[in-house]
């Protein structure tokens, strides 16, 4: 997961998603709102696709592009874990005072 939202295009990509939650986005709107090439953007919602953080539902010729919140929320819990009950690095305060 994240290697998928380790390039740049990925990473907003994921967050324009998740600004149109729960409605989504179809493909012609994310490649306007982000000016990204049609094939360049179809490589990095497979990959995204591919690893569970988006999800994609045909509506008749068209694509609608969802985040994965669930997964999102898995990748959350998993850096919560690691960084803040494990680890210590940061207190649990720290991460979730940013949140709010």
């Amino acid at each position: 997961m994240f290697s998928a939202m380790g390039t740049e295009a990925r990473l907003r990509i994921v967050q324009l998603l998740l600004t149109a939650h729960p409605e989504g986005l179809v493909v012609n709107e994310i490649q306007q709102e982000l000016d990204i090439p049609g094939s360049t953007l179809s490589h990095h919602l497979d990959k995204l696709k591919a690893e569970n953080l988006v999800k994609a539902q045909r509506e008749s010729t068209f694509l609608r592009y969802t985040a994965n919140t669930e997964a999102l929320q898995e990748l959350l819990r998993f850096l919560y874990a690691e960084c803040c009950t494990r680890n210590k690095a940061l207190k649990p305060a720290e991460v979730t005072g940013c949140c709010e």
